[in-house]
């Protein structure tokens, strides 16, 4: 790849959550495009992972996002940087609307909308103009789930503050990717054959014909960063999820 192809050349990528998953494969693509990445994430046993992935220049540091000291810190630590890219969502209660306590509630709210504000606000004042922020959320912003309330309203939150941010720290460009059903870690949870079920349905009717990969979404983070006239935008990389009804 020559110079002419590495749009991120001497740019400074930090990424949030760069040490799996959506992530990672963002950090790849930032790497692939000349750029120094920092990936920062919760595990340290992670920076193997990130080195054996991502070729090119990276380093990796621990973060617990959700804890708004560290977050000041770890920003003063690493100085300036181009683009801020959060995929991490910390993990979270969730359940039925009823079973839930005011405890429960602020723990979702504080580890993904306010964990991603932190990081935000540490870092713009260290970007240059042009630089970018770029959130992630979900399809539970336009298709609500049973057990999920408030992490739909992080998401709706974080899509909100995407157009606020774009206003008010423009010239920096602030915007939100909004995954569709991507393959990856978020998934281990669900048993192997109810997990290949669902992957099956979902290539059988998005329009797409398969499932996301953490990859696209890497795509579609490169393509935020260096797009210089997009702002104040939430772009959705599903598949085509929102078109068809998967219940």
């Amino acid at each position: 790849m020559n110079g002419d192809e590495q749009p991120l050349s001497n740019q400074r990528v930090v990424i949030v959550g760069g040490t799996s998953g959506m992530g990672m494969g963002a950090a790849r693509a930032a790497s692939q495009a000349g750029a120094e990445v920092i990936a920062l994430g919760r595990r340290p046993s992670a920076r193997m992972a990130v080195e054996e992935s991502v070729h090119g220049s990276i380093t990796f540091q621990s973060l617990d996002m959700t804890d708004d000291t560290a977050v000041e810190q770890m920003f003063e630590t690493l100085g300036t940087l181009d683009h801020l890219l959060i995929t991490a969502t910390p993990p979270s209660p969730g359940g039925p609307f009823l079973s839930q306590t005011m405890a429960d509630a602020r723990a979702v709210l504080h580890g993904k909308l306010l964990g991603s504000w932190s990081c935000a606000r540490h870092a713009a004042p260290r970007m240059p103009k042009g630089g970018s922020i770029t959130f992630t959320t979900g399809g539970l912003v336009t298709k609500p789930r049973m057990g999920a309330s408030m992490m739909m309203v992080a998401f709706a939150g974080l899509e909100a503050l995407t157009r606020a941010l774009a206003l008010e720290l423009g010239p920096i460009r602030v915007n939100t990717i909004r995954p569709g059903v991507i393959a990856s870690e978020m998934w281990a949870g669900m048993p192997q054959a109810k997990r290949a079920a669902f992957f099956a349905l979902v290539r059988q009717r998005f329009p797409a014909g398969r499932v996301g990969k953490v990859d696209d979404i890497g795509k579609a983070a490169l393509f935020l960063m260096t797009n210089d006239f997009v702002t104040g935008a939430v772009i959705e990389v599903s598949g085509g999820e929102t078109l068809v009804s998967i219940e």
